[in-house]
């Protein structure tokens, strides 16, 4: 419950309106703005600071599972999907199409020069299989040059209907690793081992929690025999897919002729696999960490970990408090937190503290330190952990603290708010998860009846074609969907919740974005 003593720094709360707190935190955190193209947006400083940090930290880890980057083109033509019947139809509708390359002006306007008209029309890419396929058939030869392991980090561009910064855009950034393998056994030792890295991302440098798991049939990448998925439930109850890993079996390799040639000279088909996550993780972030007073930014991530705020006074006792201010900053920065140096700011733009450290609090910034003239002349400082901002009596929590003990424990400080960011998280979700729902009746009065619903857990036989079909057309008239099947986990002791049969496993029932 919301304590009525604290005036908080946004104008709309995530209980009133979580839309509109999400679209508030992103403008008043200064992280993204409209472009002028509809569905595409401008990432600011602080945002893209974010993606910076998730995109270097992330990259790391791709890397040291032994895949190396490199760059595809923007422009895929068009006779490339049409090898990919079922990946083309799953596609078809979000593809955005270059016909022609020149423009020309008439009467003072510019205008599709017709006879600039492409001899084959180029797909604005949505997703690089059939390109990435069509240098994997020069690339590989032989059992020798396999496993082939790759990643790019780009833009796409998928033509969406109904766009939210973030979470779903005309044009995002993202990652996609692509692999060529001898067998379906290595490839679905890659497919599970990357699902793996980014449940690990999400948790350890997010503070996101998430379940893994194996979609249902419906629910599969177009082409892929296998789609699993992290899931992240976010502070409204609604599901967010964060990052999904395919194993693609023969398909793909079938029809771009990804061969090679095996130990006893026969010629076989690769299995492929692909996987990314994009951009949507930061609007997870938002929606998993945010408050009534903006973003928080998990320390692993945050552009400045450490935000200073000196009280200038525009006078000459300012120099004095800069100095202190700055010793303060280079001591910081020799020191380490996640194995890597601080990252310190120290803010003297000019003015006032309250006003720049609400900036900051809504920023997100974890730890925020004022400076004024009797702290400096105590030998003080003023800390306020983002993480936990308010005290009960609705005044801010600020920790008046030694200068020395301060810089004696800051890092320490910030591997803590990680960990509490997390753990926030995680009892919200769980809290969040019903186990106890046995019929369609009580799922129905659940989601009708409760102001912000979790995802239910239920037994299930993984019922296909047409059965599959009946459950998602029923899961519809409530708006839910199938999130995954979560890995590891024992058999359950009863039957299917949708169809009675004796269950094999269980899923995730949700809303989503």
């Amino acid at each position: 419950m919301s304590n009525p003593n604290i005036r908080h720094a946004l104008d709309v709360t995530r209980e009133a309106d979580f839309a509109a707190w999400y679209q508030a935190v992103i403008a008043q955190a200064d992280m993204a703005e409209e472009s002028g193209v509809r569905g595409c947006m401008v990432i600011k400083p602080w945002g893209w600071g974010i993606w910076e940090r998730i995109q270097r930290l992330l990259d790391d880890q791709i890397k040291a599972t032994g895949h190396e980057n490199c760059y595809f083109p923007l422009f895929i033509p068009l006779s490339y999907f049409a090898k990919e019947a079922e990946h083309v139809e799953g596609f078809a509708k979000e593809m955005a199409v270059v016909t022609h390359h020149r423009l020309k002006s008439e009467d003072g306007t510019l205008v599709v020069d017709p006879e600039a008209k492409l001899e084959e029309p180029l797909v604005v890419r949505p997703t690089s299989e059939t390109v990435i396929g069509q240098a994997m058939s020069r690339w590989v030869q032989s059992w020798r040059d396999l496993p082939l392991l790759i990643n790019q980090w780009a833009n796409v561009v998928r033509w969406e209907m109904r766009t939210r910064m973030f979470l779903r855009t005309s044009e995002f950034l993202w990652q996609e690793g692509h692999t060529a393998h001898a067998d379906r056994a290595d490839a679905m030792v890659e497919t599970l081992k990357m699902l793996e890295v980014y449940r690990a991302f999400a948790e350890d440098v997010l503070a996101m929690p998430v379940i893994a798991g194996e979609k249902p049939e419906n629910e599969r990448f177009p082409g892929a025999v296998a789609t699993y998925s992290i899931e992240a439930m976010m502070q409204d109850g609604k599901a967010l897919q964060a990052g999904t890993s395919h194993y693609l079996g023969t398909g793909f390799a079938e029809a771009a002729d990804i061969r090679y040639q095996d130990q006893n000279g026969q010629q076989a088909l690769c299995h492929t696999t692909s996987w990314g996550v994009s951009t949507r993780m930061i609007g997870g972030v938002i929606m998993v960490h945010g408050d009534d007073d903006g973003l928080r930014v998990p320390p692993r991530i945050a552009p400045y970990q450490v935000v200073i705020l000196p009280m200038l006074r525009g006078n000459e006792g300012d120099g004095e408090i800069l100095d202190y201010c700055e010793k303060i900053r280079k001591t910081l920065v020799d020191q380490t937190a996640f194995r890597e140096p601080l990252r310190v700011l120290l803010d003297s733009k000019p003015g006032k503290v309250a006003q720049k450290r609400w900036d900051w609090v809504r920023k997100g910034a974890p730890l925020i330190v004022e400076v004024g003239p009797r702290d400096m002349e105590n030998g003080k400082v003023a800390v306020l952990r983002r993480d936990r901002l308010w005290r009960e009596d609705g005044k801010t929590d600020f920790d008046f603290a030694e200068r020395d003990d301060f810089l004696f424990a800051a890092a320490g400080t910030l591997e803590d708010i990680q960990e509490n960011l997390l753990v926030q998280a995680r009892q919200r979700r769980d809290e969040a998860i019903r186990c106890d729902i046995d019929d369609f009746a009580g799922l129905t009065h659940y989601f009708e009846t409760t102001a912000k619903p979790g995802w239910v857990k239920v037994a299930w036989s993984r019922p296909t074609g047409a059965a599959l079909d009946a459950v998602v057309e029923k899961l519809k008239t409530l708006k839910l969907t199938i999130r995954n099947t979560p890995l590891n986990e024992d058999k359950p002791e009863s039957a299917c919740f949708f169809t009675g049969e004796p269950a094999v496993e269980r899923i995730y029932i949700g809303r989503s974005y």
